[in-house]
């Protein structure tokens, strides 16, 4: 087997109607004008793969190297990546959504889908939706729908850089305009958009929607959501390390480092690191290197036990994500 080591991505990008040139801007990536809705980062599905950006396998996408090595990446035998990790540019207000959960998929098709959002930029105002206000039936929503009045029955949460919100499968949900997101995902495309503020899609009709399937997988007893509260684990030689979320299906951290800082893994599941804010370099066995640079995302093989992530001057600040093994 080919040795592994830490796979700088190239990501995939769409262009969906609400989207602007936020990503390329903020990490200074070299692409043409356009429209960069979505990047997705760290994918290994058909229709938006990331590619090997470093090392011997530059070039290949990572469902090959799944393929080729998936117990060595992954942690353990599985069909496929488990998770999804984007960037989103909110340019406009995302349509009102909602995902099916595990229970829900089995019963009623699609991919499960349950998600995190971690605010790396907000504009002043900027807000998401976040599940229905307490009490809201059925037969209200489904009037709201017709009416085209649905934003009085959202839970609307202001937020700002550093902000994260939880969203498991079912609950209804909106990215407002003016939000830069990491988000970490089941790893699933399936999306049934139930209202779209009346706006038309690039062909002048008004984009699909999908109510019966969203009335099917929403979950009505949902609690009304808050923000995330993150707790810190260590803080030790001027570096620090916050666990964000932990769920069944990922776990996301927030290192925010000053000084060299070695991370090591027992195997059981790959780390995900996206640079947040900074600069620096990756170092792993006897002379393998990486520079990092702010909006770079980087794979860390499960096989390997062990790197050292050193921040530049004026610091690093890397959130990583991990999959339990389910």
């Amino acid at each position: 087997m080919q040795n592994l080591y830490p796979l700088l991505l190239k990501p995939a990008y769409k262009d969906y109607l609400w989207g602007g040139d936020r990503i390329i801007r903020q990490f200074n990536r070299d692409m043409p004008p356009g429209v960069y809705a979505e990047s997705w980062e760290v994918s290994d599905r058909a229709e938006g793969p990331s590619v090997i950006a470093n090392g011997p396998l530059a070039g290949q996408p990572l469902a090959d190297i799944l393929a080729a090595h998936g117990a060595a990446v992954m942690g353990s035998e599985r069909d496929r990546f488990p998770l999804l990790i984007k960037l989103i540019d909110a340019s406009k207000t995302l349509s009102v959504q909602v995902h099916p959960n595990d229970d829900t998929a089995r019963r009623y098709g699609g991919e499960a889908k349950t998600e995190m959002w971690y605010i790396l930029a907000a504009d002043d105002e900027a807000c998401v939706y976040a599940g229905l206000k307490d009490g809201v039936t059925p037969e209200q929503l489904r009037a709201a729908l017709e009416n085209n009045d649905v934003e009085p029955l959202l839970v609307r949460q202001p937020v700002r850089a550093g902000d994260a919100v939880f969203m498991p499968g079912g609950r209804v949900h909106a990215i407002g305009a003016g939000c830069l997101i990491l988000e970490v995902q089941q790893n699933s495309n399936t999306t049934y958009r139930m209202y779209d503020w009346g706006r038309q899609g690039p062909d002048g009709k008004p984009r699909e929607l999908h109510i019966e399937q969203s009335l099917q997988v929403i979950q009505w007893n949902d609690p009304t959501p808050a923000l995330l509260k993150p707790r810190c684990l260590s803080h030790m030689e001027n570096n620090e390390l916050w666990e964000i979320l932990s769920c069944p299906y990922f776990r996301l951290e927030r290192l925010v480092l000053n000084t060299a800082w070695q991370a090591g893994n027992d195997g059981h599941t790959f780390h995900v690191l996206f640079v947040a804010r900074g600069s620096g370099k990756i170092t792993w066995g006897s002379e393998g290197c990486a520079e990092l640079q702010a909006g770079q995302s980087v794979l860390i093989p499960a096989c390997m036990s062990a790197y050292e992530l050193a921040p530049e001057s004026g610091g690093m600040e890397i959130l990583r994500a991990t999959s339990p093994l389910r």
